[in-house]
């Protein structure tokens, strides 16, 4: 691996090493800027990433997560990235819902700039998660696998001719209606402010469109509502009512659903005062749902077009300039298990979930082939691709023997699974009993994960701070002393990560988030009125840890 943004005149042998400001965010060839507010007590410290022995520990990396559109701006959150980290991870704002449209067009400009600015400064990208279940291209997936339209004939229903009744046999619901002569010829009259069902009787299928064609005429201009089947529909008027011109006998064709539950047929005119309505015929047919559902063989089909097409796009845009990639993310569902007691897969009943398709234990071995074949297209060297799949909730031991179950699988189906990306979620607490148990858990995680066999990455690596009463304490509202142990807590995991974890094993820890939120997790505070990063305890904590101390 690279050692990313590498600052030859801040290498150590052992501690701090004072520099001056403008060559603190010096990395090469490209000078880095704004730079943080250097202010005392934690001022002499040199770029973080430069504590590590990296002799002793080739293989650990120090990572940063940040957004594509905060990097691609080149301020204070670029500068500390580059010039403290190793490397830099984009979480989902380089996954495939971010990048892919509904109709399938794929936006990579953004990460076009970032990689070219990455490779002009000498730097390393962490990839974010090709598949997972969510941040996903949800609209594209669902375009490409909806029911495919088919030929269908059009289905003749129910036909009334006024012309040959001479009784209206039909519903009046309000007013009055009966047979005329009109015309010199017989039709049904609908009184003012009447509603009238002038068909009925038919059956309705819930899918279909039902086109309903009637005659109509009045003598003077008049409007009127129509409703099919308990469903309003919608004419060009005022309101949506339809409207005649007055002594012309004007065709007029409705198109409707029947109203949801509904079963029973009929197209009901609801008359205004303005003046009788006369009917002459009523005819009313449709043509069926024009889709049927894609095979499964053929939504396999489509599933895997997609991955291909989803991968050579990203793999085109990178041209091995990211080697390691989140395989796959989060995939664990700790709420169904499989008969032998591990936890499944996720799945879905509303959305395409690539391994509903794919199928569970083929889920990593095509994505990983896909994946590998087209990074291997677009002049990537297979020895230098690295996978992993990232998990949160780790510390539970079932949700850890059954991600490793379902690695085993994986990698007995050749996707060869480099490493585990494990999220933390940590807590520090006043309280000793709780924070015993956090540490606890912590390392029980940290031996788990170092059994394993695999590469390990710790990410999210950011630490709330709980008081003795369990609630958090806001960075606005952090004491010096309060900070203080929350740095030594900093220091004491990334310490155990340099011990527990083997050194050869070590793929490094990435920091969630560089600065303070509204909870005290940065290595920089925010100031209220500058808006400047300033160090914090966690700077030095971090730095100390890194070089042993």
């Amino acid at each position: 691996m690279n050692t990313f943004f590498r600052n030859s005149l801040l290498a150590l042998a052992a501690g701090a090493l004072a520099v001056s400001c403008a060559d603190y965010n010096e990395t090469d060839n490209f000078y880095a800027k704004p730079d943080p507010d250097f202010v005392e007590p934690y001022k002499d410290y040199a770029p973080v990433k430069s504590y590590i022995d990296r002799e002793e520990y080739p293989n650990l990396s120090l990572g940063a997560t940040l957004k594509v559109s905060d990097f691609n701006k080149q301020e204070l959150a670029h500068a500390a990235a580059v010039t403290n980290f190793d490397n830099i991870a984009f979480g989902s704002t380089l996954m495939s819902g971010a990048i892919i449209n509904a109709k399938g067009v794929m936006n990579f400009l953004d990460m076009k700039d970032l990689l070219d600015h990455v490779q002009d400064i000498g730097g390393e990208v962490f990839g974010s998660p090709i598949v997972a279940n969510a941040n996903q291209a949800d609209d594209w997936l669902a375009m490409l696998t909806a029911p495919i339209e088919i030929v269908v004939d059009y289905v003749e229903g129910k036909k009334v001719n006024y012309n040959d009744s001479t009784e209206f046999h039909g519903k009046v619901e309000k007013g009055k209606a009966s047979i005329v002569k009109y015309d010199d010829q017989n039709m049904l009259q609908i009184a003012a402010a009447a509603n009238v069902r002038i068909v009925e009787g038919f059956e309705v299928d819930p899918l279909a469109t039902y086109t309903t064609t009637f005659w109509a005429k009045a003598d003077k201009d008049t409007e009127f509502y129509i409703y099919f089947s308990g469903k309003k529909v919608e004419g060009s008027g005022v309101d949506g009512k339809w409207s005649t011109k007055a002594g012309k006998l004007t065709k007029i064709v409705v198109e409707a659903q029947s109203a949801e539950g509904e079963t029973e047929g009929y197209l009901r005119i609801e008359n205004t005062r303005k003046s009788v309505v006369h009917i002459q015929k009523v005819e009313v047919g449709y043509y069926p749902d024009n889709h049927r559902p894609q095979t499964a063989q053929e939504k396999t089909d489509t599933i895997n077009y997609a991955l291909k097409a989803w991968c050579e796009g990203l793999m085109k845009i990178n041209l091995r300039r990211i080697n390691s990639f989140d395989l796959i993310d989060e995939p664990i569902d700790n709420k169904a298990e499989l008969e032998n007691g591990v936890y499944d897969l996720k799945h879905s009943t509303d959305k395409i979930f690539w391994q509903d398709v794919l199928g569970s234990e083929n889920y990593a071995p095509v994505v990983a082939k896909v994946a590998r074949e087209a990074y291997q297209k677009y002049e990537g060297e297979p020895d230098e691709l690295k996978f992993f799949i990232s998990e949160t909730g780790l510390e539970e031991q079932k949700k850890f023997e059954s991600l490793l179950y379902w690695i085993n699988i994986w990698d007995g189906k050749g996707a060869k699974i480099d490493g585990i990306n494990a999220k933390l979620n940590l807590s520090y607490s006043e309280n000793p009993e709780t924070q015993a148990a956090y540490e606890a858990s912590l390392n029980n995680l940290l031996d788990n994960l170092a059994k394993s066999g695999k590469l390990i990455r710790l990410s999210n690596f950011d630490i709330k701070y709980q008081d003795a009463e369990g609630a958090n304490v806001l960075a606005k509202d952090i004491t010096e002393a309060q900070r203080q142990k929350l740095a030594d807590y900093y220091g004491s995991v990334i310490k155990r990560y340099m011990t527990k974890i083997p050194n050869e094993k070590q793929a490094g820890i990435c920091k969630g988030n560089m600065a303070d939120t509204s909870d005290p997790v940065g290595l920089w505070s925010v100031d209220s009125r500058s808006k400047d990063w300033v160090r914090t305890a966690t700077y030095k904590a971090f730095c100390d840890a890194l070089s042993g101390k």
